[in-house]
């Protein structure tokens, strides 16, 4: 879906972006998606589905879609996910319709999303997907930022670094890789790759017209 370029005076469009961020659980990858959508004109969120209860202090259509597993079973079943994994006894999804209600206005979305559903996005919308991996500094580090969340007990976190084992044996399926052993620097780091991609010859489907006009 063709969008203005920010601050563009050419009038030139270009397809939108579909940012994801990646990272086990603990590394940082949702405090930086916060900063960013803070900081990015023209970057909306999607919001998944899933069958998890609800947290305190999360609203439901913010945070996430919370739904039933009959519901989410029926969104699989009509095809209504670009996208959905199963994660500890929990299911999430990506719907559609948002999505594309968020390209057609002229935004770029940003995936809050695992390696799964990184890769089965990819092969669905290929060339303007972005995947951006985010690695703690080490496993250690890792689990001391689970525990000192104090909300998950000891069985729970040893779940979670099993599984972040997993993810981060995926990374050569990302576009880039950012070490987070410093917030700030590694959010900069993502703002650069998101400019940079936005700018991206290839993503720029107004240029031919500007050529045209440009070489009379």
């Amino acid at each position: 879906m063709a969008t203005p370029i920010p601050g563009d005076p050419h009038g030139l469009k270009r397809r939108g972006v579909l940012f994801v961020l990646s990272s086990p659980s603990g590394a940082g990858k949702s405090t930086i998606a916060r900063m960013l959508l803070a900081d990015e004109e023209g970057l909306e969120m999607s919001v998944s589905a899933t069958t998890r209860p609800m947290r305190p202090g999360e609203v439901d259509g913010r945070d996430y879609h919370f739904v039933d597993l009959e519901e989410f079973r029926r969104m699989v079943a009509e095809d209504e996910f670009l996208e959905w994994a199963h994660v500890f006894d929990n299911r999430y999804g990506t719907p559609r319709a948002q999505v594309e209600a968020l390209l057609a206005s002229g935004k770029d979305v940003l995936f809050d999303i695992d390696w799964q559903g990184a890769q089965q996005l990819f092969q669905i919308a290929g060339g303007d997907v972005v995947r951006v991996f985010i690695f703690p500094p080490s496993m250690a580090e890792l689990r001391q930022r689970l525990e000192k969340r104090a909300t998950d007990s000891a069985q729970v976190i040893d779940a979670r670094m099993a599984r972040a084992a997993n993810e981060v044996s995926h990374w050569d399926g990302y576009d880039y890789v950012l070490v987070n052993d410093d917030v700030d620097a590694c959010f900069r780091g993502v703002k650069t790759i998101l400019a940079a991609e936005r700018l991206k010859r290839s993503r720029q489907t107004g240029l031919i017209g500007f050529i045209r006009r440009l070489t009379r």
